[in-house]
């Protein structure tokens, strides 16, 4: 198997692992500190793959640009007061998520 394919499998399993889950489901990981927000300029499954297979200086760029970031409690307090489902993916030890905007015209209900 090359690189390509294992990348494709890869990104194949992870998307298969994402879901929308309730925050107050995510609290405990919070707690651990080990929630982290993907901006949605991101794709979700892609920096899941960059985290499991440890690509540095992409996850280092995303960092230093402010692209994601560890949950704090600012993110806490909004998702305590919306309990929105968040898009979620765990690359270990991290779960990252992902909060969906509307898309325009369209209702969130």
């Amino acid at each position: 198997m090359n690189d390509e394919q294992e990348r494709q499998l890869l990104h194949t399993k992870l998307n298969l692992e994402t879901s929308q889950i309730a925050w107050e489901e995510l609290q405990r990981f919070f707690a651990g500190g080990h929630v982290v927000v993907v901006s949605n300029e991101l794709d979700l499954v892609d920096v899941a793959a960059r985290v499991s297979i440890d690509d540095k200086t992409s996850i280092e760029q995303w960092i230093n640009e402010g692209r994601i970031v560890r949950a704090n409690d600012e993110h806490a307090l909004a998702w305590s007061a919306s309990n929105p489902l968040l898009w979620t993916v765990v690359a270990r030890p991290w779960v990252l998520v992902q909060e969906r905007k509307p898309e325009p015209g369209k209702s969130v209900h």
